[in-house]
C-alpha cells in the first residue's frame, strides 16, 4: 500500500498546518524548516506556490498520493457542482477517512492500517481497500473478532474523541456507523482552500 513515510513534523511545518494531527514538534516550531530558523527573511509566495501548497496540504491531510489525487480531481470535475467542494466531499467519503471521523481510529494513518488489515466491514462485508468511496447509506463497522483490539477500544472510548459530524452517525456499543450523505463544505473542518487547487489543475 503506497503511502507517505517521510518526516511528518517537517512536512507539517513546510505547509504551515498540523496535517498529520496534533504535534508538539509543530507547535514548538510553527515556521518553515531550514538552517536559518525563523530569522531568515522569506520572499512572498507566488500564486503558483500558494496553489501548490494547498494541493499538498489536501494530499497529505487525507493520505492520498499524486496519481490518486489527480484521478479524484478528474472525477470531481466531471460531476455536477462546484469542483473544489466535490473534491473535498470525495476525500471525506474515503473509507479510511470515515473510519477516522467515526472515532474508530485516532488518526487517518491508523484508520488506513485497520482497513488494510481487514478489521473493518462495509455493509457487512470485509473491505481492505482504504480508498473505497462510500455512498449514502453505507454502514461501516468493526469486525466482531476485532472489537477487542486495544487501539480500537481506546479510540472509541476516548472522552476527547467527539464525533460531531452531521453526515455521519455512530453507535459506540455496536462499533458501527453510517455514512449518511456527502458533507457540505462548511461542515468540513479542514483548513484547505480548494479553489486554489482548482486553479492549479486548470492551467
Amino acid at each position: 500500500m503506497a503511502r507517505y513515510t517521510g518526516p511528518r513534523a517537517k512536512k507539517a511545518r513546510a505547509l504551515g498546518e498540523p496535517i498529520f494531527g496534533p504535534s508538539k514538534a509543530f507547535e514548538k516550531k510553527k515556521y518553515k524548516p531550514g538552517m536559518h530558523g525563523n530569522s531568515r527573511r522569506r520572499r512572498q509566495a507566488s500564486d503558483y506556490s500558494k496553489q501548490l501548497t494547498e494541493k499538498q496540504k489536501a494530499k497529505y491531510t487525507y493520505g492520498v498520493l499524486e496519481k490518486q489525487f489527480r484521478n479524484l480531481f478528474g472525477a470531481a470535475s466531471r460531476k455536477g457542482g462546484v469542483t473544489g467542494e466535490v473534491l473535498l466531499q470525495f476525500l471525506e467519503a474515503r473509507l479510511d477517512n470515515v473510519v477516522f471521523r467515526l472515532g474508530i481510529a485516532p488518526t487517518r494513518r491508523g484508520a488506513r492500517q485497520l482497513v488494510s488489515h481487514k478489521h473493518i466491514m462495509v455493509n457487512g462485508v470485509v473491505n481492505n481497500v482504504p480508498s473505497t468511496q462510500l455512498r449514502a447509506g453505507d454502514v461501516v463497522s468493526v469486525r466482531n473478532k476485532s472489537r477487542g483490539i486495544d487501539v480500537i477500544v481506546d479510540s472509541v472510548g476516548a472522552k476527547s474523541n467527539i464525533r460531531n459530524y452531521g453526515w455521519l452517525e455512530f453507535n459506540p456499543d455496536q462499533m458501527q456507523g453510517k455514512f449518511l450523505e456527502y458533507p457540505e463544505r462548511e461542515a468540513i473542518p479542514e483548513n484547505i482552500n480548494e479553489q486554489l487547487i482548482v486553479e492549479l489543475y486548470s492551467k
